[in-house]
């Protein structure tokens, strides 16, 4: 055998070992991907598992996020139009979410509790009709709501464990309960709707004690 044909057979060699299942699945690991065990089985067949076998799941187009909204409608939010504020940042990111065809869900809490209002689904093209009848009052039940939207994350964890869930706190701070960050929530952004001049803080504290991030209201329209 000549030096080049030895060369060449060494080369095909090591593509053989370096095309085993261990590299694939690194890449794999590292791209994020599922693996479907049904095909990528049927394509070994008898032989040894080698990366060209593997075949992946293929993922909606709009699916690589949900955003869980979550809507402070009690008393205190009507005392300044901080609702009709918070109100109004909701729908602009609904018609965002509805062009890029990214699933949303809302959950609205005051007086006794919270409620699921919408989704998770891709929102509708008629968002602002929906939204903006949402009436407040009461007391500030904020434990149930975040309680309503960890439901919601823990599920969608469950169905697809690979989808980055956000949460968003839509809320003035006025309460005294202090639940738990979601564990199910991989990033929380805390929109402060505080107004006034005698400021509680609240929600930048929950912001600090979520890791999250907390923005001013006003501010994100000015």
């Amino acid at each position: 055998m000549t030096r080049r044909a030895q060369a060449a057979a060494s080369a095909q060699g090591g593509a053989r070992r370096r095309e085993g299942p261990g590299r694939g699945l690194a890449q794999i690991a590292k791209r994020g991907e599922r693996i479907a065990w049904p095909p990528t089985l049927a394509a070994k067949r008898a032989g040894s598992l080698q990366a060209r076998h593997f075949r992946f799941a293929k993922r909606k187009t709009g699916s690589g996020a949900l955003h869980c909204f979550v809507l402070d409608c009690s008393a205190s939010m009507l005392a300044r139009g901080q609702l009709a504020l918070a109100k109004g940042l909701l729908i602009a990111l609904f018609d965002r979410a509805r062009a890029e065809r990214v699933e949303v869900a809302l959950i609205a809490f005051g007086g006794a509790g919270a409620e699921l209002r919408f989704g998770p689904a891709v929102p509708r093209w008629w968002n602002e009709r929906w939204i903006e009848p949402i009436g407040g009052g009461g007391g500030t039940p904020l434990e149930a709501g975040i309680g309503r939207a960890a439901q919601v994350l823990d599920t969608a964890a469950r169905r697809d464990p690979a989808r980055t869930r956000h949460l968003w706190l839509f809320s003035d701070g006025r309460t005294t309960q202090w639940p738990a960050r979601p564990r199910h929530a991989d990033h929380v952004t805390v929109i402060d709707c505080e107004l006034g001049a005698l400021r509680v803080g609240r929600c930048e504290a929950l912001a600090q004690a979520w890791a999250g991030e907390c923005l001013n209201a006003q501010a994100l329209i000015a």
